[in-house]
């Protein structure tokens, strides 16, 4: 399927030609600026957006499941379409790998196509009822009966480093959509043309089921203009968002500054700690070592779940010499951008001349490639750790810091100074179960996702996972932006009291004709 890029927003049904300043996409490998140039919108396109998504809004959340589903696999069917043409454009925007962009785009789809089957199941919906007793004393106990719903049109940013499955129509959107709930979103600057492309996938959709025009709006903008007028917009009802922590804190202070504040579901830094206990160390560290430099070096390091600390409870040389080498043999690789690529090296220098902090290795550097990530492995012990806070920092892309952990009691320690994180992950043989059952107790409030074994690189979507967790990894830790439990970020829970059955939603009537599963008192009918 062969689209046309045109370089305009997409409002409604309308292109629309934004007038405040232009962006191109620009080819990281190469410096190359890619045609077309974007128009920028301004407030003004804001409003439009937003006023379409209000209007749209009653039609779109009353939609029956079927027919929401069928919207939801629709857009799924047309970016799939895309095929090469969307591929191509990706790797020229953001210099990720093809192979690795095939994979996103499937993930993209997939989870598409996830929440068309939870819209249709109706689960979501969290129908409830409890039984009515007339004859109950001292007083009658009502009727009652419960559901979710959609809180209203949601605005999404699209984050740079997953340019399908984080961006226009990823899980943000998607979940959004699920919900009954209008989307508009702020494209990602880096990659506006394939903004544009998937945009216009949904926008066909749109089209294609008869729904409102309004349902999906694509902006392109300045963050600390159309973003901050966006969050702010009295008619937008919550925010996801997947970025820095600069990014995600300055949208959650201008939704608190509303009149009405908003929830800001923000994804924003983390750190990933890894722990290498005494008995895997012994039995497979130097395996473990060059393991590890795999996942910290996929996507030039440019993942929210790259390792980026690992503590060693134990004899570490095999690991730190395995993972040395791994490094130093890493090829350079393209960043997403000149600017990221810019905090990177700031953010390894910063590692490089801290106290205490010792260089294991760097990788090769790619002359060829103008926004070139070097992979780069550090190493420190434990108190020198607890005494500098600013080790903890995130350094996003493919740089790693390893502590060597004196004890347990001291591992305990520095674990109860981490920041919140999306993952924490534990290495055990079968000689440190008892020191893992230890440390879980810890690791469950420290992060979102708790891996044994492996590495936390790679997020599955599915029905269980959480892709989330404790300030600032998130700004709302009971919650998630990966799998169908996203849903629930866009829902507010309706109860109903002795309302009549035939003015009921049709989930909560007495002879369910939509057949979705719900509770009774309690138990499932």
């Amino acid at each position: 399927m062969t689209v046309a890029l045109t370089g305009s927003m997409l409002i409604g049904a309308d292109d629309v030609r934004g007038s405040a300043g232009e962006v191109r996409g620009v080819n990281p490998a190469t410096g190359e600026a890619l045609e077309p140039s974007y128009g920028l919108g301004d407030p003004a396109d804001v409003d439009r957006a937003v006023a379409l998504a209000w209007q749209a809004f009653p039609a779109y959340r009353a939609t029956s499941l079927k027919s929401r589903s069928a919207f939801m696999t629709t857009v799924a069917d047309n970016i799939d379409a895309l095929g090469d043409t969307l591929v191509d454009r990706v790797v020229a925007e953001t210099g990720i790998p093809g192979p690795r962009v095939r994979g996103e785009l499937a993930r993209t789809c997939n989870q598409l196509r996830l929440f068309a089957s939870v819209v249709a199941d109706g689960r979501w919906l969290g129908a409830r009822l409890d039984t009515p007793d007339p004859d109950r004393t001292p007083l009658p106990k009502p009727d009652l009966r419960q559901r979710k719903v959609p809180l209203g049109p949601v605005a999404v940013f699209s984050a740079s480093n997953f340019p399908l499955a984080f961006s226009v129509a990823g899980g943000d959107t998607a979940s959004a959509l699920a919900a009954g709930a209008p989307v508009v979103v702020k494209a990602h600057s880096a990659h506006p043309g394939t903004s544009e492309l998937v945009g216009r996938a949904i926008q066909a959709a749109v089209a294609e089921h008869g729904l409102p025009e309004g349902t999906f709006s694509l902006l392109f903008g300045d963050g600390r203009t159309l973003g901050t007028a966006l969050v702010k917009h009295p008619r937008i009802a919550a925010v996801g968002f997947t970025g820095s922590r600069s990014g995600g804190l300055a949208l959650v202070a201008a939704s608190a500054s509303r009149p009405v504040p908003i929830p800001v579901y923000a994804e924003m830094s983390s750190v990933n700690p890894v722990i290498l206990l005494p008995g895997v160390l012994a039995e497979s560290g130097a395996a473990l070592g060059t393991e590890f430099v795999t996942s910290l070096t996929t996507s030039a390091g440019q993942l929210c779940t790259n390792p980026g600390l690992v503590f060693a409870l134990g004899d570490a040389d095999d690991f730190i010499t395995a993972a040395g080498a791994a490094v130093a043999a890493a090829p350079g690789a393209a960043m997403l951008n000149t600017n990221i690529q810019q905090s990177y090296v700031d953010g390894v220098d910063r590692l490089a001349g801290a106290a205490g902090v010792t260089e294991v290795a760097e990788g090769a550097v790619d002359a060829t490639i103008r926004a070139c990530g070097q992979a780069r492995l550090f190493a420190t012990d434990g108190d020198t750790f607890l005494a500098d806070h600013a080790l903890q920092d995130e350094v996003f892309g493919a740089a790693s810091l390893v502590v060597r952990v004196a004890d347990l009691a001291q591992l305990e320690r520095i674990l109860d100074t981490l920041d919140g994180q999306l993952t924490a992950t534990v290495h055990a043989a079968g000689s440190d179960q008892e020191t893992a059952a230890a440390l879980l107790p810890r690791l469950e409030l420290l992060a979102g996702r708790v891996l044994f074994g492996g590495w936390p690189t790679g997020v599955e979507v599915g029905h269980a996972v959480v892709h989330g967790g404790p300030f600032p990894a998130t700004s709302n830790p009971a919650t998630t932006s990966v799998g169908t439990l996203a849903i629930e970020r866009w829902l507010r829970p309706v109860s109903y009291q002795n309302v009549p059955d035939a003015l009921l939603p049709d989930e909560l009537r007495e002879d369910n004709p939509l057949g979705v599963p719900r509770l009774r008192d309690g138990t499932a009918e």
